[in-house]
């Protein structure tokens, strides 16, 4: 595709993005707060969270990663992405609980929670910079996304630093404008415009692929096994059990998402998130799939599966100006994830860390610090992104895995009264290192004993592990250490109260 079209589309949606974003900034200040700037002062609507929460959420790992796996593994990326769908009812069950709490105690992030309930500074200090750790590599991915869109589209005339660059550009402005109001109104704007682009691009390459019937026949065609499980062996039990663990827990361990859940105004609102974010979910997962089969029937033997969207949407199945319109959107995806991403790592170093470590530090003295945050999270994840690692839906899933260290201390605030500060320090620290570790045999392709070619650990990936760690030091640790029982029963006891309380409204 020629590059002016595409500058031209980039320049259209800087325009129209910018515009929303600023006129999201409320005119009573509120920004001029922590809750304000990165809660949106908890007042959300219902439709704007929902639509919100899908951006954030449906990044570049949708179309182009999605869409990768599909090409290069078959139906089974579908599979894998429908448990995650099912696991969003997690939400159902903590969603309410983490706006209760929120709204009782003041909580702008989920460390700071975690940190109180367990009544431990470190707690709120290690969960934070575990956070970190593990979600500049999943911001780089999405600048990836970005650079690898860019550059296939216009066939090397865009450079993939390039593209990362305007989208790390792009995330840092967005997040500095207004907070999350201006995130949240850009990712509105956003979310809209990839749910009808990519829907539409669907009907019109399944149209002239022949119809239905046509391309099922063309996938069993090029693809031999594609539409069966392992299919051609790329969804193996261990791969697949790898790749939906994390994404299972994704609601409630990355906490990009999981802060979203302290941002609606009512109860009401929240159901309406999550009621729009499913429905949002469904749709983009059988658009993702099916781009996924569309490109290994008509372009077999690409580099990287990652190449299939770039590819598609550059050829003549799409009309160009189509082509761009959702180039757009998925441009728009993978920059809303970054800035909220941008904006939750910012307000955990700076709640969860600098006031730790300055108590007496006011709002304002805090609301600074995690501005100057921001650009310094940007640039770290654009480094990050310059490594050009393949394939965006795996190392999206690695990612998250290292946030799955975060679950066992989650459940236990809600769940479980004896979980104790030391427990939930040893499952995070420990989980956490065996996780970075095991990714790192991964990428160096350290072999021999019980690690496989694929850098697995007895056949099973990072994940599991990190997740049985962290669940067995969690409660062996904590049945062995003082628990803070008494903030325990306090804390359930609001948290269950006002939600019977609100129930029986």
């Amino acid at each position: 595709m020629d590059a002016t079209y595409i500058w031209t589309g980039i320049v259209i949606y800087v325009v129209f993005a910018s515009v929303t974003a600023w006129l999201s900034r409320s005119r009573d200040g509120s920004e001029s707060s922590m809750t304000g700037y990165f809660l949106g002062n908890r007042g959300m609507g219902g439709f704007v969270s929902a639509m919100s929460y899908s951006a954030t959420t449906y990044s570049a790992f949708m179309l182009i990663g999605l869409a990768g796996l599909t090409y290069a593994g078959g139906i089974g990326a579908l599979g894998f992405e429908l448990i995650y769908l099912c696991g969003v009812t997690l939400v159902l069950v903590f969603g309410p609980r983490f706006w209760l709490a929120g709204k009782e105690y003041g909580y702008v992030t989920p460390s700071e929670m975690l940190g109180d309930r367990y009544e431990s500074r470190a707690v709120a200090v290690v969960t934070a910079l575990t956070s970190c750790v593990f979600l500049i590599p999943y911001s780089a991915v999405q600048l990836a996304g970005v650079g690898y869109l860019l550059n296939g589209m216009s066939d090397g005339s865009i450079s993939f630093t390039a593209g990362t660059v305007i989208a790390t550009v792009l995330a840092i402005a967005f997040s500095l404008v207004a907070g999350l109001r201006s995130v949240a109104w850009t990712d509105s704007l956003q979310a809209i415009i990839m749910i009808i682009s990519a829907t539409i691009v669907v009907l019109v390459v399944i149209n002239r692929l022949g119809g239905i019937g046509d391309f099922f026949d063309g996938i069993t065609e090029a693809s031999p096994g594609a539409l069966t499980v392992p299919g051609n062996g790329f969804f193996s039990l261990s791969t697949f059990i790898g790749l939906t663990l994390p994404w299972i827990f994704f609601s409630i361990s990355n906490p990009q998402v999981s802060q979203r859940l302290y941002t609606p105004k009512s109860m009401k609102d929240l159901r309406v998130m999550l009621l729009g974010f499913m429905a949002f979910g469904f749709i983009y997962t059988l658009v993702a799939v099916t781009w996924g089969f569309a490109a290994s029937i008509e372009f077999p033997g690409l580099a990287t599966g990652d190449l299939a969207t770039p590819t598609l949407l550059s050829s003549d199945l799409v009309p160009t100006a189509l082509g761009v319109i959702v180039m757009v959107g998925i441009m728009a995806a993978a920059v809303s994830t970054i800035d909220s991403i941008l904006l939750t790592l910012s307000s955990m170093v700076t709640r969860d860390v600098y006031a730790q470590a300055k108590p007496n530090a006011t709002d304002s003295q805090q609301l600074m610090v995690g501005k100057i945050v921001i650009p310094v999270i940007a640039v770290l994840a654009y480094l990050f992104a310059r490594l050009e690692l393949d394939l965006i839906a795996v190392l999206s899933v690695s990612a998250s895995a290292g946030l799955l260290v975060m679950v066992p201390p989650i459940i236990g605030t809600f769940f479980w009264r004896r979980g104790s500060a030391a427990g939930v320090l040893s499952g995070v620290i420990v989980g956490g290192v065996v996780v970075a570790v095991l990714e790192y045999t991964k990428s160096e392709v350290i072999t021999g004993g019980p690690l496989n070619e694929m850098g697995k650990l007895w056949g099973q990936d990072s994940g599991v592990w990190g997740l049985l760690v962290s669940v067995a030091l969690f409660i062996a640790v904590s049945l062995a250490t003082k628990a803070p029982t008494e903030k325990a029963d306090r804390f359930l006891s609001v948290v269950s109260t006002k939600l019977k309380e609100r129930q029986a409204v």
